[in-house]
């Protein structure tokens, strides 16, 4: 026979060595962690409040045995951890509702919580508030959704009333690639082992045999992308503030995913919206290739269009190194556009001599329109009476305004121009040489500190699909990635809070109630 070789023979001796290997550590271990998940186990369930009998210890004493509606009081101390494999993150949490977890107490009352967290990592600490998602009703305390590395964990004390110890307790939630189970300790320091000498010993053993069997089957060339890629063809296209961020996200998205294809054309939020909508029509109940990023919401303009809260962006007032002020209130920038004011001078410590120059956003720009509402109180900005910023062509103007057709334009005419204002979103990397960055009502832009000013020069980024996109298309395939996978590290990079985030969440969430 000729698939009897020696070569042949080892391999499968190999595999089935491998297979049993394989059964042996399932058969030595209870469980075998998955990529993603959360264990839980009781460590504490006992009465506080009655006195009673201990055999020959004696009498104990409740805690709360002079109030009444404490009678029957009982305390538990449950210890939560990531147990899995992998780090869990806040998107890793896959319930429509703002907690992650829910603890139920069979039978009992929740009377009260407390959070404890090990001295490592007491910063999770910062994520149980109300706001995130604390809280308790019933028999139930609802959980926020925290992040927790490898191996780390947070204790919950929880009074309770009713009921008796004993009682079932379950812990629960949605987790992605994985779940929540009860686990149990092996060690006296209530820390589990990561791995047992069986397991070890079986770990070595299906090494050697795989070492073997790679050794001998030919390695083949095709490699299967990650899972969640798709291939095809796709362009993003829209906002121009969001650029750089779609650049580097098509980038990313390409090295990780082949045979795939992602253009980035960005025009203007409403000519992104506008085009969107015109191919998803004319494709007659298709789903056109294409995303686009706008700095504003559709409102009603487009109803065909859904919408995915991306991250808020933070926007700032740029001029030109020559104009020394590092201040303007925002009556002054208002005076400034409504053209009360055509010189800095007019200005406390303006500088002479210096007319302003309004380099201005073109029509149908999203940074555009969220400087007029946000900084200049829904009112327009004057006709612009500059085709190039260098030359007031109509004399009669109260203001010397030019309007161009991009991000960049604006920055690289600031910073060409003496007197020159404009506006931008606050991009991570440092500004052309010539411009620096001017603070509102003495808040400066920044995402770190944006949930708890009054900056209000700030929107929330969308991305638009025309209908619901196959799951299989590349278009769902690079959404998925830029809301909740690979895609917010580049979110994050370019100085941009993503909406997935505790802090972004709440901003997001606030911006889509008004």
């Amino acid at each position: 026979m000729e698939w009897l070789s020696a070569e042949n023979v080892i391999a499968v001796v190999t595999a089935a060595l491998g297979i049993v290997a394989s059964l042996a550590v399932l058969w030595y271990e209870r469980r075998v962690p998955r990529r993603t998940r959360i264990g839980y186990r009781v460590q504490l369930d006992t009465p506080v409040s009655s006195a009673e009998r201990t055999g020959r210890a004696g009498v104990r004493l409740g805690f709360f045995q002079d109030n009444p509606q404490l009678s029957d009081a009982t305390l538990v101390l449950l210890r939560i951890e990531n147990d899995g494999s992998q780090s869990i993150a806040d998107a890793d949490y896959t319930g429509r509702e703002l907690h992650g977890l829910m603890a139920e107490f069979t039978s009992r009352a929740v009377q009260g919580i407390a959070v404890t967290a090990p001295l490592d990592a007491d910063h999770l600490l910062d994520h149980f508030t109300p706001a995130a998602g604390l809280r308790y009703a019933g028999d139930t305390v609802y959980l926020p959704r925290v992040p927790l590395n490898r191996g780390q964990h947070f204790k919950l004390l929880v009074l309770l009333t009713g009921g008796a110890v004993g009682d079932a307790i379950r812990v629960g939630g949605g987790i992605r690639d994985g779940g929540v189970y009860p686990n149990r300790s092996t060690t006296p320091d209530d820390t589990p082992p990561v791995f047992s000498r069986a397991t070890r010993m079986i770990t070595v053993l299906l090494t050697v045999c795989v070492v073997v069997l790679a050794s001998i089957i030919v390695v083949r060339d095709d490699v299967r992308p990650p899972m969640g890629c798709a291939k095809g063809e796709l362009t993003i296209t829209g906002s121009t503030a969001f650029e750089p961020v779609a650049k580097d996200l098509a980038a990313k998205y390409m090295r990780d995913c082949a045979g795939s294809t992602v253009t980035v054309d960005a025009r203007a939020s409403r000519e992104g919206l506008q085009e969107l909508n015109e191919r998803g029509a004319a494709a007659k109940g298709g789903a056109p290739a294409l995303i686009a990023l706008s700095d504003v919401p559709r409102r009603d303009s487009f109803p065909e269009l859904i919408e995915s809260q991306v991250a808020v962006s933070v926007y700032t007032l740029v001029v030109n190194d020559e104009v020394t002020l590092g201040d303007l209130t925002t009556e002054q920038v208002r005076a400034i556009y409504r053209g009360d004011l055509q010189a800095w001078d007019e200005l406390p410590d303006g500088p002479e001599n210096l007319p302003i120059v309004l380099a201005s956003r073109k029509t149908g720009s999203g940074t555009r329109d969220i400087f007029r509402d946000r900084v200049l109180g829904g009112v327009y900005e004057l006709a612009y009476s500059s085709d190039d910023c260098g030359t007031k062509d109509d004399r009669s103007a109260k203001v010397f305004r030019c309007e161009l057709d991009s991000t960049d334009r604006v920055l690289a005419t600031v910073a060409g121009t003496p007197g020159a204002i404009g506006y931008t979103e606050l991009r991570a990397g440092a500004m052309p040489e010539g411009v620096h960055t001017l603070t509102l009502n003495g808040e400066a832009a920044s995402p770190d500190t944006i949930a708890d000013s009054d900056y209000p020069f700030r929107e929330v980024e969308y991305a638009y699909t025309y209908g619901n996109p196959p799951a299989s298309s590349l278009v769902a395939s690079f959404l998925n990635y830029l809301l909740r996978g690979g895609g917010q590290d580049v979110v994050r990079t370019h100085g941009h809070l993503p909406c997935s985030s505790p802090k972004g969440r709440t901003i997001c969430a606030g911006d889509a109630a008004q």
